[in-house]
């Protein structure tokens, strides 16, 4: 009896520091792993960190490489830059079905800009055009509409004009015109107002043939005559010019006394030295008299 009860207490004691060795391992072994694990982290952290710079540096020198060597890091095209013949039309200018608008346009506009095949309608007004050749409208002929107000044009080749067949109105206005070219026939409305036209350059049978006009606009020149002006138009404004006398055959027919012109309802020569009274001969055929200085 005497004998188990001491094994059994030998026993109890063996496993009791049996357990209490393991748990004191394992104690030490968890708190090795818990102080071991924030370097081994951090390691870590520190090799995925170097990996990136390495792989950014790596894209960097490659982007670098496809550079020219004499190309600036900052270098940007200043929109200022070049000039506008070197865009696309429809960049500079606003294109719609069948109608470009480019005016003001920046970088400055110096000739007429290559036109889409199916423009009907051109405003290239306020740029800095200076001459109108015949390639610059040869090939359009679906043109009915023109305005180059505001310009620098002082020529204009023979035969711009002579392809579009289908031009109803032409303004040039504020432009350096010292010479008329050849109109398109089927013209309704024609504006060269401020301009620098003298009678020399404009021919005498330079509106005779375009019997559908109606609209002549000739103000704030240097003309020293009425130029020969066909029986369709209705409005024609001179004033401000140098006209210094009219004769019967200017609105009228000297060598028909009962002719009365039928479509001629405004005609303005007001601001020419002309004194209207000294001619009233010359208007008897029109239905209201012209507007200007009679005294």
């Amino acid at each position: 009896m005497g004998t188990r009860l001491r094994t059994l207490i030998y026993t109890f004691i063996f496993a009791s520091w049996v357990i209490l060795a393991s748990g004191t391992q394992y104690y030490q072994k968890s708190l090795l792993t818990k102080e071991d694990l924030l370097p081994m982290e951090e390691v870590h952290l520190e090799t995925k960190k170097s990996k990136r710079q390495t792989e950014f540096t790596t894209e960097n020198d490659e982007t670098s490489a496809v550079l020219p060597a004499d190309t600036p890091e900052n270098s940007v095209p200043s929109p200022g830059e070049g000039d506008a013949s070197d865009l696309p039309t429809c960049l500079l200018c606003v294109c719609l079905t069948g109608s470009v608008y480019c005016e003001e346009v920046d970088p400055d506009m110096t000739s007429v800009p290559a036109l889409p095949k199916e423009t009907a309608y051109l405003y290239a007004r306020y740029n800095k055009i200076k001459k109108i050749t015949q390639k610059d409208f040869g090939d359009i002929v679906t043109l009915k509409r023109i305005d180059l107000t505001g310009n620098l044009i002082s020529e204009i080749e023979d035969g711009a004009f002579s392809k579009l067949t289908l031009l109803e109105e032409l303004t040039l206005a504020e432009n350096q015109l010292v010479r008329l070219p050849m109109l398109p026939p089927k013209l309704t409305s024609f504006n060269a107002n401020h301009n620098l036209l003298k009678t020399k350059g404009v021919k005498a049978n330079a509106f005779k043939k375009l019997t559908k006009l109606r609209n002549i606009y000739l103000a704030h020149n240097q003309l020293e005559a009425v130029p020969m002006i066909p029986e369709s138009v209705s409005i024609l404004h001179l004033q401000n010019n140098n006209i210094s006398t009219v004769t019967v055959d200017t609105f009228c027919k000297s060598n028909d006394t009962y002719y009365i012109r039928p479509n001629m309802n405004e005609i303005r020569m007001d601001g020419n030295p002309v004194v209207l009274a000294q001619y009233p001969n010359s208007f008897t055929c029109l239905q209201s008299l012209p507007i200007g200085r009679y005294q």
